[in-house]
């Protein structure tokens, strides 16, 4: 593993602990204010970290961009429409991802115009980006503005793909993802609770078959489409058009 692959993965990890933190206080916090009290009762409605990690999971956002934490504790029995308000409390995860994805890549942006500014280094923005692709023909710059830059960049641009990542693999409509609580409200009662009663049989299964890489393509392909959109959206203001 070369010097910046090193940096770049030492660099992701307080973006794994952010990014599951909020992703599920944004669960807490919406069923709390669908009036359901569990999460805040049992001390879950937090931005520590600490209280939402699995391990596992933790390990596998580091080292494949897709994980878990602990799913917060929620009771349907507060709500006054369980299945609406169960797939609202349900989006706002992957919602909390997209704003963060969002405003990353405008930080991503934004610094690099402040830098370009405030300096008369030539390193484009280009560079920043080959350069954390790990491009082994490049050298990490010398000067102290450029190392810093470096650092925020990749630290940014992984942040940017972890969200990317977490907001595409749980929108997932598959058991027991958020994405199953969103579509699922659309079946039959009948059937939304028969799918719910195989729910860790069908999670066993979808882990396996992530381990395999059976949905690799698929997940690398929407990421990509989801990153390729935001950047689009993000130059479209003129200062970003690099």
């Amino acid at each position: 593993m070369n010097p910046v692959s090193i940096i770049s993965l030492l660099l992701s990890i307080p973006g794994v602990f952010l990014t599951l933190a909020v992703h599920e206080y944004a669960h807490g916090w919406a069923s709390y204010q669908l009036g359901d009290p569990t999460a805040r009762n049992l001390g879950r409605l937090t931005l520590n970290p600490i209280k939402h990690i699995d391990p596992i999971g933790l390990l596998c956002m580091i080292f494949f961009r897709f994980g878990w934490a602990r799913p917060v504790p929620v009771n349907a029995r507060y709500y006054k429409k369980p299945r609406r308000d169960m797939a609202l409390v349900a989006a706002a995860g992957p919602a909390s991802n997209l704003v963060m994805m969002v405003l990353s890549m405008f930080l991503i942006h934004l610094s690099y115009f402040i830098y370009a500014l405030a300096t008369t280094q030539s390193y484009s923005f280009i560079y920043f980006l080959n350069l954390w692709e790990g491009n082994p023909t490049l050298l990490i710059p010398e000067e102290v503005g450029a190392k810093l830059m470096f650092l925020w960049f990749t630290f940014l641009m992984n942040f940017c793909l972890l969200n990317a990542s977490l907001a595409v693999f749980n929108l997932l409509p598959i058991p027991p993802l958020d994405g199953s609580r969103i579509a699922f409200i659309f079946l039959p009662v009948k059937f939304y609770f028969g799918i719910m009663r195989y729910e860790r049989i069908i999670q066993t299964i979808m882990f396996v078959l992530l381990f395999i890489g059976v949905f690799d393509k698929l997940l690398s392909s929407l990421t990509l489409a989801l990153l390729n959109g935001t950047l689009w959206l993000v130059e479209l203001i003129p200062i970003f058009k690099f």
